[in-house]
């Protein structure tokens, strides 16, 4: 009974901890719904529009946000991140509900995006801590499924409240706000990570005096760390400069296709992160801890890249469209997400944990922010099927990244990765504990 009491406590954890990325991909995909409306109520050029896109929590902002939050999440603990940064979040969207000028939008995106950055590392760093070895993939996988569910519901409020022009965007802002007040008020009860609580202790047993080992000095200074940043940008990084766009630019892309009606934009959207949803519950969260993960990962891939050659070379058809719906959607619950926010867990030590998750994520969407500038300008003067073919090398680079170099580390525990990674205990706590059995 103690057991199963404990089983729910810790999914409360990890489901309200998840929803930083509900809440990401409610506010780009409020931002991707509105993007068009906001241009003709400021009367702003496609450049302006790409600046804004660059700058939220798609890219630029949720940069900054990162390289902030990383390093915090390690210094100051996991609770610290995801006690404040909703707070933040909160003033940005509210901002963005109530904008009536550009500056005032560009600031509120710009506050959305760097809470976003703070949390989402905070996140998969707390969730894959408190998970049990044998489903860490089980318990990611619900950080995957939040940031599924966020397009559902963004897009099917927009097809909603589509009849109330910009004021309907307004309220999909406000739905935002809500969302991130509870979920707010129920973490504030959440304890902190057992494993950063252990490797604190440990720091200050001998004296009082923290470890040298931390922060991102030595995060960079171990070949082992470098190799694997790589390895996981070519993962996400990639990866991500395609979802950023589609993410936030997919309705222009549709109408480009010719697609002209903003509703069956959404709903085509709507039928993409359904399919995302379901193939993360019944795909990556009951099998990624069971079956090889290269073949796996290769799947989910090679679904990503089916599915962008359907929209290039399907001449904007209803058969095409659908077809890239299903496989972008299936690929995206099952590909280098999903993995990237296992892996980027699992391959670092727990004193640098965040901060190597908040160098990805830093790095990956200052890619997408640069992309995202030019993004709506290469669409109107190229053309679908030149971004798209962008889109689909970019994706490319990513499936070989990925399959070639998989980590091994399925149904280890934290600890036994990363003995066998680094040859010797890096953590305060582990060190301690191979002394013991020593």
């Amino acid at each position: 009974m103690r057991i199963g009491a404990k089983e729910t406590r810790g999914w409360k954890a990890t489901i309200s901890v998840a929803m930083s990325n509900y809440i990401e991909a409610g506010s780009i995909i409020a931002i991707a719904t509105s993007l068009s409306l906001w241009q003709d109520y400021l009367n702003i050029s496609n450049l302006a529009v790409g600046l804004l896109a660059a700058f939220s929590a798609n890219a630029f902002g949720a940069a900054i946000g990162a390289a902030i939050g990383g390093p915090m999440c390690d210094r100051y603990g996991r609770k610290f991140i995801y006690t404040y940064d909703l707070v933040v979040y909160m003033v940005g969207v509210l901002l963005a509900a109530f904008a009536a000028s550009f500056w005032m939008l560009l600031v509120a995106f710009v506050l959305t995006g760097i809470a976003v950055g703070a949390g989402v590392p905070a996140s998969w760093t707390y969730i894959a801590e408190e998970a049990p070895p044998g489903q860490r993939a089980k318990h990611v996988g619900t950080a995957q499924l939040a940031w599924s569910l966020g397009p559902v519901i963004g897009f099917l409020l927009a097809v909603l409240l589509g009849p109330l022009g910009l004021l309907g965007s307004r309220i999909i802002f406000l739905h935002l706000f809500v969302v991130a007040f509870v979920v707010w008020y129920i973490r504030q009860g959440l304890s902190e990570s057992a494993l950063w609580k252990q490797e604190r202790d440990a720091d200050f047993s001998g004296g009082g005096t923290p470890t040298p080992r931390r922060g991102l000095r030595e995060l960079l200074s171990r070949p082992v760390n470098v190799k694997a940043l790589l390895v996981l940008f070519g993962v996400y990084g990639f990866w991500n400069l395609v979802a950023g766009q589609a993410g936030i630019f997919m309705p222009r892309v549709y109408e480009t296709a010719g697609v002209e009606s903003a509703t069956e934009q959404n709903l085509l959207q709507v039928l993409v992160w359904t399919c995302t949803v379901l193939a993360t519950y019944f795909g990556f969260m009951r099998y990624a801890d069971r079956v090889n993960q290269r073949v796996f990962y290769f799947l989910g891939a090679a679904l990503g890249i089916v599915g962008w050659l359907f929209l290039v070379y399907g001449g904007g058809s209803l058969p095409a469209l659908l077809g890239y719906a299903v496989c972008w959607g299936v690929s995206a619950g099952i590909g280098a997400q999903a993995f990237y926010a296992l892996w980027t867990s699992e391959l670092f030590a727990t004193p640098y944990r965040a901060s190597a998750q908040g160098v990805l994520f830093f790095a990956a969407r200052i890619a997408v922010g640069g992309l995202s500038y030019w993004f709506p300008t290469l669409l109107a003067q190229q053309g679908v099927p030149f971004v798209g073919t962008l889109c689909i090398g970019l994706l490319l680079v990513a499936l070989l990244v990925g399959t070639i170099w998989t980590p091994q580390t399925r149904g280890k525990s934290l600890h036994q990765i990363e003995v066998e990674r680094y040859g010797e205990p890096v953590s305060a706590q582990v060190a301690v504990g191979a002394g013991r059995r020593v």
